[in-house]
């Protein structure tokens, strides 16, 4: 029986706030380059005044990677928590604009916190610096995972963003065991070294007994696995997962599966942005999986897409990302 959903996706409902910035700027006030770091309200309000002219663009790294699959006709639906604030009412728009379905309940006004946002710096070699404050998103619970909708999908998509939030463990308990029960399949991302350093031990555990996908890029993966040999850390996921996908920048992606390996090489672009390259790799990988695509070719859609991503602001497609694979003819 088809279900309704190729893929539901769970993470860190945010707006992202986009600046150019140099690495003079970054060091003046204490951001380290190339990393997710979690700030507080206080530190938001600073960086928010100090920074230029900035876009503000619904993001969020598993919204992202839903918003892609949408892009391509995909059936998707997105978990994640808002409040009934301006950037709230943003995201949900921006979200369901792609053709996405978004019912997580927005918490009322009166409720403390805002809609989180994320203060992305992007400095002249296309690198960013993000800095997340979470707000409302980090209280995405157990109370917020539909059991129905969960076991209605062929995919769940899990960011590991989300692991900060206290209750973040046990929403994703409930959405795995629904998931399981249906004869659903598991995707997670690790999202970022610095989110593996913090909860490395229950990523592994969720990973040997409950992932069927995992997707991470090179640093994550050499994090997870505590050793500085990249073919090593790909060895050892392969021996846990069923199925790996991982990025390594200008050398493309790595896919393995099993006793099989396949190299799916990047796609030769401007970078103006790196944000959202590895949501939208995932995004692509997972679309060309639930459409009966090879592996290979899921990788190569995965480079097609994160190629399209950094030519621009933003982690949202501009192009026709259908008619790009046609154009490298992968569809």
């Amino acid at each position: 029986m088809t279900k309704t959903y190729h893929v539901v996706g769970i993470g860190n409902a945010l707006v992202d706030v986009l600046a150019h910035a140099g690495e003079d700027f970054l060091a003046e006030h204490g951001v380290e380059k190339g990393i997710m770091q979690l700030i507080d309200t206080e530190r938001a309000v600073e960086l928010y005044g100090r920074i230029g002219p900035a876009q503000e663009i619904s993001g969020g790294s598993a919204a992202n990677t839903i918003a892609g699959i949408a892009h391509l006709g995909g059936r998707t639906a997105y978990v994640g928590k808002v409040k009934d604030d301006q950037l709230g009412t943003i995201f949900a728009h921006d979200l369901r604009a792609q053709g996405a379905d978004f019912a997580t309940p927005m918490a009322p006004g009166a409720d403390e916190g805002e809609t989180g946002r994320c203060i992305i710096l992007v400095t002249p070699d296309g690198e960013r610096s993000m800095n997340t404050y979470l707000g409302l998103s980090e209280r995405l619970s157990a109370a917020d995972i539909d059991a129905a909708q969960i076991a209605d999908a062929e995919w769940i998509y899990l960011e590991g963003y989300r692991f900060d939030g206290d209750e973040s463990h046990a929403a994703f308990a409930k959405a795995i065991a629904a998931a399981k029960a249906a004869g659903g399949k598991v995707a997670l991302t690790l999202s970022d070294p610095f989110c593996v350093d913090r909860h490395r031990d229950a990523f592994r555990r969720m990973i040997r007994e409950d992932v069927d996908l995992l997707f991470a890029n090179r640093a994550e993966m050499l994090s997870m696995y505590q050793t500085e040999v990249f073919d090593e850390a790909l060895a050892q996921a392969a021996a846990e997962i069923e199925l790996v996908a991982c990025t390594d920048s200008a050398d493309g992606a790595h896919i393995l599966s099993g006793e099989g390996r396949w190299h799916a090489p990047a796609v030769a672009t401007r970078v103006v942005d790196a944000t959202g390259a590895g949501d939208l790799f995932a995004g692509a990988f997972l679309w060309g999986l639930t459409q009966g695509h090879d592996l290979e070719s899921c990788g190569r859609m995965g480079c097609v897409a994160a190629s399209e991503i950094i030519s621009h602001i933003g982690a949202r497609a501009e192009a026709d990302l259908s008619a790009l694979f046609r154009s490298h003819g992968l569809i």
